[in-house]
């Protein structure tokens, strides 16, 4: 069984913590690794080396800094299959599933520090009586990314770019649940000769993530979690006057029009419900389509539930792969009796099988309503609940009634439904295309889940601080 450690300064170095965490793999429910959980001194060493790396690294010009992050992403790149399957072994993500978002992550961290390239650290605008005011971006210096379990490697991929790109070092505390492909990301990192110190590594539970956000070096804290931990965040860096960037919890909701191709749209539905075992931020968690086409999207959904076979992700038949613990799959055991106790039916899936491994069938549930945890609570599960709606216009407004505002998904020919859907309470708004958008998207999270514009020129604004040098046309005649 491997033994995992932190990567401080260029170096690998055992935590100094007590407690030794397990990596299970959720098919098999076998531990595939372990580590000291990091303590508050493995966070102090970690920052202190960053905090001495980053002037240099501040110092390089834009375009090497984009050069040696292009390096690593292309080394990357090259093991992408080998981090599929690590992914795979940690929490049970399907090595094909992997390996494309793993690609797509690529493209994005390269793409995201490409727009280093064009934007305006420096600017100069007009000042008053004939002066001049320049505007000079400063990256912040320490930065620390904590990241979730779901999607280690996109998610670690997706932070980096406009961190480092602007000249701030890094410290990643990635979720002791799926720490295997964060390690050798930054064995790859160490390899392809990004500066000791730019990027450094701290394994732990939640402790250590308290212990990174609380440090008193630490200028920027992008968490990526749930609720509750966010808000442990944000009154943490709130109390230092520091900055935070937090994407939280969802329950994004969909909305199918009555001049949709019901089969195609419960295929794509499904795929959005189903893909990675729910277990996405922005799965589709509730589901509003009119009456008119109710019965014949139904009935595809279902069709199409079945064909999401269970698995271990390293066989390539799989489609749907285990969900990553014990905790979370009795989350979303929960869930389903709650529906079926009020009323609703499951029409597919809804029971645990008798198998190892933490798995769940891909379920679809009609009939329910808004009592139901299943239609108020993130699921986190391969869970499609289904709400059958009279109008377009009611199931925008069902759509809406959320604490949740991270994104939704619309389906619709008609462009006045277009213009309403842009109006949905939430980030992003998706028209035909789940997980639509490019490189040059932004968005900020709505309501409980989360803070913070990112993506684009946001994730620049985030990663720098802004001063103005106001210089007067002329200097003071000299005195006599």
């Amino acid at each position: 069984m491997e033994t995992l450690h932190n990567f401080i300064g260029g170096r690998w170095e055992e935590p100094a913590g007590e407690d030794v965490v397990a990596v299970v793999n959720p098919a098999t429910e076998e531990a595939v690794a372990h580590f000291r959980a990091g303590s508050a001194d493995d966070v102090d060493r970690a920052v202190a080396v960053a905090v001495a790396a980053q002037p240099e690294w501040a110092a390089l010009t834009v375009a090497r800094r984009v050069e040696r992050i292009h390096a690593w992403a292309d080394t990357i790149a090259a093991h992408a299959a080998e981090l599929a399957e690590l992914e795979c072994r940690e929490m049970g993500k399907p090595v094909g599933i992997g390996r494309s978002f793993i690609a797509g992550a690529v493209a994005g961290l390269k793409a995201a520090a490409n727009q280093a390239l064009t934007y305006p650290f420096s600017e100069t605008v007009p000042g008053p009586a004939g002066g001049r005011t320049d505007i000079v971006r400063h990256p912040l210096g320490v930065t620390a990314v904590i990241t979730p379990w779901n999607f280690p490697v996109v998610m670690v991929l997706g932070a980096l770019g406009p961190l480092l790109a602007a000249g701030n070092t890094v410290v990643v505390k990635p979720s002791e649940r799926s720490p295997l492909s964060t390690v050798r990301l930054f064995e790859l990192a160490a390899s392809t000769g990004l500066p000791p110190g730019v990027l450094n590594l701290v394994l732990g539970d939640g402790r250590t993530g308290a212990a990174l956000t609380e440090h008193k070096d630490v200028t920027l804290v992008h968490f990526t979690g749930s609720v509750g931990a966010g808000r442990a965040v944000g009154k943490a860096t709130g109390h230092r006057l520091r900055r935070c960037v937090l994407e939280l919890g969802g329950k994004d909701p969909v909305v199918i029009d009555a001049g949709v191709n019901p089969v195609a749209t419960a295929q794509a539905v499904a795929f959005g419900a189903f893909i990675n075992t729910g277990q996405i931020c922005t799965s589709m968690e509730r589901i509003y389509v009119h009456e008119r086409i109710a019965d014949e999207f139904v009935e595809a959904l279902i069709a199409t539930a079945r064909t999401f076979t269970i698995g271990d992700g390293l066989d390539p038949a799989t489609v749907l792969g285990p969900l990553v613990d014990a905790r979370q799959r009795e989350t979303v055991r929960r869930h389903v009796e709650d529906a079926v106790h009020k009323g609703a039916t499951v029409r597919a899936g809804g029971a645990v099988p008798e198998r190892r491994g933490y798995f769940y069938p891909a379920t679809v549930l009609t009939g329910v309503d808004d009592t139901m945890l299943v239609m108020t609570e993130e699921t986190f599960g391969p869970i499609a609940p289904v709400t059958v709606v009279s109008s377009f216009e009611e199931g925008l407004t069902r759509a809406a009634a959320s604490r949740y505002g991270l994104a939704a998904t619309v389906y619709t020919d008609d462009p006045d439904h277009i213009t309403a859907a842009a109006q949905l309470p939430v980030g992003v708004v998706w028209v035909n295309q789940w997980q639509g958008g490019g490189p040059e998207r932004l968005y900020e999270p709505a309501r409980e889940s989360g803070m913070g514009a990112t993506g684009a020129r946001a994730a620049y604004d985030a990663a720098t601080r802004p001063a103005a040098v106001h210089v007067a046309a002329t200097a003071p005649a000299a005195g006599r």
